[in-house]
């Protein structure tokens, strides 16, 4: 049986490599230019060379976004751009517009081709187009089922890869071809620049009464009529698996370290599980405490069960739920004196009670008793960010595993 791909976000290169360490088959990331997500920190040249080498050594592939709609003026460093990336050992493009799509089998003809889900690809028809064309594999667009996927499946070659998001934040508007942003900041979103307005505060104003906001829901603390729920199918592996999808896509490149390590730790397990024993696969509820670690908002199922109501919206806030506060990231380990070098993340002290956890089983609990900064001095807080501090752990442990403890 071929394992579908577990696919995982890379904001920036420690991303990547926590991605890779905590179980992703391929990681997705852009450049600094032509992807969809500006905000991000993103790669250069060297990080992207860095990262397509630490992948690849531990069997995993990098896929690079190329998936922005270009304008004329975008178009002029592509070709030397995609040329780079490819030197650089990239597996595959991730394209949404046919002009792009064209200048890649132009300038790197042996590269492998994904059709972004910005390519809005909802039927068999545009996926056999784009495969008669040379494209390897088609990212679906959000608002399908189960049923149309496996319909889509039954009507394409078995060598085209069918790639689809199963977790992460979701557009209010189809397959992201949202204007709010555009019109309200002048941030094209197109061109990886949305504001996301959709999770604004919003009140209506009735053309003759200038001034006077009404909640569009009758509650003092206005309302977020656009502010959709996170998608979460880990409850669905089976489903997901046997509607004939190959490569299980999780939203996130400018989502943090922790985040990234905890959905794909949770993933991978349930992926391993269901392969283990397909026939006896159960859902573990661990699998989404583990999740629900993370930041995150209330969770839906999207469009793959059913056509999303009402209720797939969050109107009184646009804040999201954090089980875990992310406080550090071991970089080093001296397993004779068992002291760990840490690289905080969030504040912390002495008396805390922190859970670290790894790739594999479940994490460990302790209690730092005693703290030191670089220089020796024993300290009763870690205060400032990316603070290097050094503690005792009583536990192996290894660098990238994740330091977290309860939000209070």
């Amino acid at each position: 049986m071929n394992k579908v791909e577990l696919l995982a976000p890379a904001g920036d290169l420690e991303r990547l490599k926590v991605a890779v360490i905590y179980g992703a088959d391929a990681v997705y990331l852009g450049g600094q230019i032509f992807g969809l997500r500006a905000a991000a920190k993103n790669f250069t040249m060297e990080d992207i060379k860095e990262g397509i080498a630490f992948a690849h050594k531990h069997g995993v592939k990098v896929f690079v976004t190329a998936n922005i709609i270009p304008h004329n003026d975008d178009l002029t460093e592509l070709p030397k751009y995609l040329k780079k990336i490819s030197e650089l050992g990239v597996d595959a493009v991730i394209v949404s517009d046919p002009g792009t799509f064209d200048i890649v089998q132009e300038t790197i003809p042996d590269m492998e081709i994904h059709i972004s889900t910005q390519a809005n690809n909802t039927n068999y028809s545009t996926v056999n187009f784009w495969h008669k064309l040379g494209a390897k594999r088609v990212v679906l667009a959000r608002e399908l089922s189960f049923n149309e996927i496996k319909e889509i499946r039954s009507n394409i070659p078995d060598d085209v890869d069918l790639e689809a998001f199963v977790h992460g934040a979701m557009c209010m508007s189809y397959s992201g071809r949202c204007l709010l942003s555009n019109y309200m900041i002048e941030r094209d979103a197109n061109r990886g620049e949305c504001a996301h307005p959709c999770r604004w505060k919003y009140y209506l104003v009735e053309e003759k009464r200038p001034g006077e906001y009404m909640p569009v829901i009758e509650d003092e603390e206005g309302t977020y009529i656009m502010n959709s729920k996170d998608l979460c199918m880990i409850e669905y592996i089976p489903d997901i698996i046997e509607s004939g999808i190959t490569s299980l896509k999780i939203e996130g490149r400018m989502k943090t370290t922790h985040y990234v390590a905890t959905v794909v730790r949770a993933y991978r397990m349930a992926i391993d599980s269901y392969y283990n024993n397909p026939s006896e696969w159960k859902f573990d509820p661990m699998w989404l405490e583990e999740i629900k670690k993370a930041s995150h908002r209330d969770f839906t199922t999207g469009f793959y069960i059913k056509k999303p109501d009402n209720k797939e919206h969050i109107y009184d806030s646009n804040n999201h739920n954090k089980g875990c506060d992310f406080v550090g990231i071991v970089k080093e380990y001296d397993e004779k004196t068992q002291i760990a070098t840490i690289e905080q993340r969030n504040r912390f002290f002495v008396g805390d009670n922190i859970e670290i956890t790894g790739p594999k089983g479940k994490g460990i609990n302790i209690v730092i008793n005693e703290m030191w900064d670089e220089e020796g001095n024993t300290m009763e807080v870690a205060p400032h960010p990316k603070q290097i501090v050094r503690f005792k752990i009583d536990h192996k442990v290894e660098p990238y595993y994740i330091l977290r403890k309860e939000k209070k």
